[in-house]
C-alpha cells in the first residue's frame, strides 16, 4: 500500500465507489489495447465495478474484429444500456475524448497517445505539455507500457537451473510475439558473474529453435530497424518471411550510457537487451541493479528477480533481495516469477507506479484488476519458486502442450465439473 496505509486503514481503502452516500453516475470512455484480446474486457470491468460507472468501450482498429465478441459476452450489460462498443480509429477517438458526454477516460497504449489526448497532438500540444497546461481536464487513466526489467541474481545454477531459466526468460520476450507491455527489454547480469556467458548462450539456442512470428502490431519493422542501426552488434535469430522479425537479442548494452535507446524507449517488438552491472559482491550488485532500473530505465511498471533457493541462505543476499522488492519503483514485481504474470491474476492491481506527473507520464497512472478494489495500492508482488514443476506450460517450447492444455481449461471454466480436472492435470505435466 502506498505509505502511511495501515492494516486496520484497509477497510476504508475498500470499494470507496460503494461508500459514499450520494454518487451522480459517471460515463467512461475505454480505449482498447491493439495487442491482447483480454485487456478490453478487464478495463471495462474495473470501471463498472471499482469505479461504479457505465463505460462507452471504443476498440482498437488492430483488433476490432473484437467487439463482435465483447459485445456477445457483455450481453447482459449493453441490454440495460451499461456498455456501448463502438469502433473507429484515431479520428474517431479524438472526437469521443472530448465529448461533453464523457466523464472519464482510461487508456491502455503509448504515451505518445496519453500526450495527444490531454495536451493535444503536434507542436501545439508539445507547447502546452511543457507549460503543463493540458487541453483536456476530465480525468484519464493509462497503463502506457515500459522498459522492463529482469534482474538475474548470481547464484550456484546448475546446468540444468539455466536452461530453465534461459527459457524463462525468453518466454517473457518472446510471448505474443513481443508485443507485450510486460514483455522483458532488458536482463541485467551481474558482470562478473561467471555463468553469465551460459546464461547468454543457453538463451541463443532457445531463439534458434523458435520460429518468427508475424510483426502485426504498427510501426514494428521501423522500431525494430531503429534499434539495430544504433546496435549493428545486435544478434538476429531465424529466417523471418514477409511481415515478420527475427528474435533479436542485444547483449553487453554499456549501463553507464544513459541515453541508450535500450534504456530510453520501449521497443514493443521482438527484440530485447542484456547489460552487465559491475560491482563487488552480490549484495552490491542487487542494490546496484534495483539503481539502474529505478534512474534509468523507461517506466515504471513491471520488473523481476530471478533468484536461487540457496542464493537466499545468505543472510546479506535475502536482505537484499528484499530491499529490492520494497525500493523498486514498478507496480509490479515479481521475485521468481514473471511480473507479466501480474496482468493475467486480475486479483492484483495492474499499473504503473504511483506519482507520475501528466507531463512526464511514463507507464502512465492509476490502476485496473485489482479486484479487492483497493484504492490506494504502491505496487504488486508476486513470489513464485525457482523452478516450477512440471515446467508452466505458458513456457516458449511448450506449445504442443499448450494447444493441447489451454482448450481444455477454457472449457472447464466454462462448464466447471471435478471430473474434468485428472484430465487438466494429466495435460498440464505433458499428457
Amino acid at each position: 500500500m502506498e505509505p502511511g496505509i495501515t492494516v486496520e486503514d484497509l477497510p476504508q481503502t475498500q470499494a470507496t465507489a460503494y461508500q459514499t452516500q450520494q454518487y451522480g453516475g459517471k460515463v467512461a470512455l475505454v480505449l482498447g489495447a491493439g495487442n491482447v484480446s483480454s485487456i478490453g474486457p478487464m478495463d471495462i470491468l474495473y470501471k463498472l465495478f471499482v469505479e461504479d460507472q457505465v463505460v462507452l468501450f471504443k476498440t482498437n482498429p488492430v483488433n476490432a474484429y473484437l467487439g463482435s465478441l465483447i459485445e456477445e459476452s457483455f450481453r447482459a450489460l449493453l441490454e440495460p444500456g451499461f456498455l456501448r462498443v463502438v469502433h473507429g480509429g484515431a479520428v474517431e477517438g479524438a472526437y469521443l475524448c472530448n465529448h461533453p458526454g464523457i466523464d472519464e477516460i482510461h487508456i491502455t497504449g503509448s504515451d505518445k497517445t496519453f500526450d495527444a489526448i490531454v495536451f493535444g497532438p503536434g507542436p501545439e500540444g508539445a507547447a502546452r505539455k511543457a507549460e503543463h497546461k493540458p487541453l483536456l481536464t476530465r480525468r484519464v487513466t493509462g497503463e502506457l507500457g515500459n522498459v522492463s526489467p529482469v534482474i538475474v541474481v548470481p547464484g550456484p545454477w546448475s546446468a540444468s537451473d539455466i536452461a530453465y531459466q534461459s527459457e524463462h526468460l525468453v518466454t517473457m520476450l518472446t510471448n505474443n510475439a513481443g508485443f507485450n507491455c510486460n514483455a522483458t527489454r532488458v536482463i541485467i547480469d551481474h558482470a562478473s558473474w561467471a555463468q553469465r556467458d551460459q546464461l547468454l548462450q543457453q538463451m541463443r539456442q532457445v531463439l534458434t529453435r523458435i520460429p518468427p512470428r508475424a510483426a502485426y502490431y504498427p510501426g514494428a519493422q521501423e522500431r525494430h530497424q531503429t534499434f539495430v542501426a544504433e546496435h549493428p552488434e545486435a544478434e538476429q535469430f531465424g529466417t523471418p518471411t514477409n511481415g515478420q522479425l527475427p528474435w533479436t537479442l542485444i547483449a553487453g548494452v554499456d549501463p553507464g550510457n544513459a541515453e541508450d535507446v535500450c534504456f530510453t524507449t520501449e521497443v514493443f517488438c521482438s527484440l530485447f537487451a542484456e547489460t552487465p552491472i559491475e560491482a563487488a559482491n552480490v549484495p552490491e550488485y542487487i542494490d546496484r541493479a534495483v539503481a539502474f532500473a529505478n534512474e534509468h530505465l523507461w517506466g515504471t511498471l513491471n520488473a523481476t528477480i530471478i533468484v536461487h533457493p540457496k542464493s537466499l541462505k545468505d543472510p546479506a543476499i535475502a536482505a537484499a533481495i528484499e530491499r529490492a522488492v520494497s525500493d523498486l519503483r514498478y507496480g509490479t514485481v515479481g521475485v521468481n516469477y514473471w511480473a507479466g504474470a501480474g496482468f493475467a491474476l486480475s486479483v492484483t492491481t495492474w499499473g504503473a507506479f504511483p506519482g507520475h506527473d501528466i507531463a512526464n507520464i511514463q507507464s502512465g497512472t492509476g490502476v485496473v484488476h485489482n479486484s479487492l478494489m483497493f484504492s490506494r495500492p504502491q505496487k504488486s508482488v508476486l513470489r513464485g519458486p525457482f523452478r516450477s514443476i512440471p515446467t508452466p506450460p505458458w513456457f516458449v517450447t511448450r506449445g504442443k502442450m499448450a494447444r493441447k492444455l489451454f482448450p481444455k481449461l477454457t472449457e472447464f471454466e466454462a462448464a466447471p465439473y471435478p471430473l474434468k480436472v485428472p484430465e487438466l492435470m494429466w495435460l498440464a505435466i505433458g499428457g
